[in-house]
């Protein structure tokens, strides 16, 4: 492992240590700093690449954001969710085998572009629950899945679906937490097998950086204390848009 991180570049280093950070902050509330880990290891190798290598350091943030919110997941959302998020991961991996690299980068900044228009609309005008219904759910579900498959990108999409139902802050991060906690260990197989893009190396950047994913759980935590639930879903929101604008400037 030391051998694999001395062939990065200082800016790939840099990256890799601040997506970790990143990502432990986002699985114990800081949503919106996931959405900008993506572009960002993106950048440093590449929009399918960067899918492989991120999935192991999002395993070991899941746990963390699991192990502190798991009392406040929504269970009847997860089990709408799950089933149609599965058939998502399905059609990605195999839609992935014919997405150029390029299409890839232009998938990742139009997802996170639109979704940033709807969190907006929703929010800015002061649109109540959308009423939640099984087709809302199954839609949710299965675009949750797919843009998880293709870039990692299911933040962004579920943050709409949560935003839109209004769940109060806790909740929305334990069933948050839940859901990429179980997706992604699905995901591995397909990474794996069908992709190619996971191997020993992510696996021990993964555990490398642990200390950098954990030190992140813990800011997050502080973070989140502090803001009320419209608080909490602006700076949703305010993160998608720095994420948005990585990405097109890039």
């Amino acid at each position: 492992m030391i051998l694999f991180l001395s062939n990065l570049d200082n800016q790939s280093l840099l990256i890799a240590l601040s997506v970790a950070l990143l990502l432990g902050m986002a699985k114990t509330g800081v949503h919106g700093a996931g959405m900008l880990s993506v572009p960002l290891l993106a950048i440093a190798f590449g929009g399918k690449v960067s899918s492989g290598l991120m999935l192991p350091m999002l395993l070991v943030a899941d746990i963390f954001g699991v192990l502190y919110y798991h009392r406040h997941a929504s269970v009847k959302h997860l089990k709408t969710l799950f089933p149609w998020a599965a058939i998502g991961i399905i059609v990605g991996s195999i839609a992935g085998n014919f997405i150029s690299e390029g299409l890839f980068r232009i998938i990742m900044a139009l997802t996170i572009v639109i979704s940033l228009f709807v969190m907006i609309w929703m929010e800015a005008g002061g649109k109540e629950k959308i009423p939640d219904n099984m087709f809302l759910g199954a839609g949710a579900g299965f675009l949750g899945g797919f843009t998880s498959m293709i870039g990692n990108l299911a933040g962004t999409v579920m943050a709409v679906y949560f935003i839109s139902m209004k769940l109060p802050k806790n909740n929305f991060i334990g069933t948050v937490a839940w859901f990429f906690f179980v997706i992604n260990w699905f995901k591995v197989p397909f990474h794996i097998w069908v992709w190619h893009t996971i191997n020993a190396d992510s696996w021990l950047l993964a555990l490398t950086l642990i200390p950098v994913i954990l030190l992140g759980a813990y800011l997050g935590i502080l973070i989140v204390k502090k803001m009320t639930d419209k608080t909490y879903r602006w700076f949703i929101i305010s993160m998608t848009f720095v994420a948005a604008m990585v990405m097109i400037l890039k």
